[in-house]
């Protein structure tokens, strides 16, 4: 049986501590605590520090549960309440359709997929829950970092890989698609990350009507599309998905 490593067993009773005792706990009563030498608890604490999990006050030196520990947590939870909430419209998208539908949100400049509906019907299909799709190319990535700004801010720092002739990478041409895309609000991508595959997205909204994931269809070319643009009613089938996800969140009608 493998080992448990025991730095990481460490660093997770001191974030335990932290999160059930005071509010903020200084270095020698952590270390005393857990039963550590100073110097192995400060070094676990300054790391913790660095990648955001715990915080010293200033003026004390006392530690304190961190902001990305936090975020990290809602995440998680956010995650699990939306994918709990989209289910039954999801299956219901992808019968209509006839097409995959994909769920995602934002990730590490990227989109993570937290739930994939294949397309009903006997074909081979790869369920892609957890992968990641880029930001700059994929209807749903448009639709998040049109609409969250900590998305539209990575934006700049991603890498913008141009996966096909038609992908668009500059950031001039890319805020233009943004912004077209908060106009129509829904995002379309029309073999711009995989040659032969269409898409189209809309925003999932919380009750503060801010942006906690996207809904889209997935489809070959000439299933998803005529004369060369989606099909209205799977764009609109998209955006009605959307607007019942998000209502059963919270947000109101929109």
């Amino acid at each position: 049986m493998a080992k448990n490593i025991q730095s990481l067993e460490r660093a997770a009773a001191m974030l335990r501590l932290l999160a059930g005792g005071e509010r903020r706990l200084g270095l020698s009563d952590i270390a005393s605590a857990l039963g550590l030498a100073k110097a192995t608890a400060h070094g676990i604490l300054r790391t913790l520090q660095h990648e955001g999990f715990v915080e010293q006050d200033p003026d004390s030196g006392r530690y304190q549960l961190g902001a990305e520990l936090l975020r990290l947590g809602t995440t998680y939870l956010d995650v699990h309440e939306l994918r709990a909430r989209a289910l039954v419209w999801t299956d219901d998208l992808a019968r209509s359709g006839g097409e995959a539908v994909y769920l995602g949100v934002v990730h590490k400049q990227g989109v993570l997929i937290v739930h994939h509906v294949f397309r009903p019907d006997d074909s081979r299909q790869v369920l892609e829950v957890g992968a990641m799709q880029p930001m700059h190319s994929t209807a749903l990535g448009k639709v998040l970092t049109a609409l969250d700004p900590v998305a539209h801010a990575e934006l700049a720092d991603a890498k913008r890989e141009p996966f096909t002739a038609a992908t668009v990478t500059e950031l001039p041409d890319i805020e233009r698609v943004l912004e077209a895309t908060r106009a129509q609000g829904y995002a379309t991508d029309l073999e711009e990350t995989w040659e032969g595959v269409a898409s189209v997205a809309a925003p999932i909204l919380d009750r503060h009507r801010l942006p906690v994931g996207a809904v889209g269809i997935t489809g070959a070319v000439e299933r998803v599309c005529r004369d060369g643009e989606l099909r209205p009613e799977l764009v609109a089938a998209v955006r009605g998905t959307a607007r019942s996800v998000s209502r059963d969140l919270g947000a109101k009608p929109f």
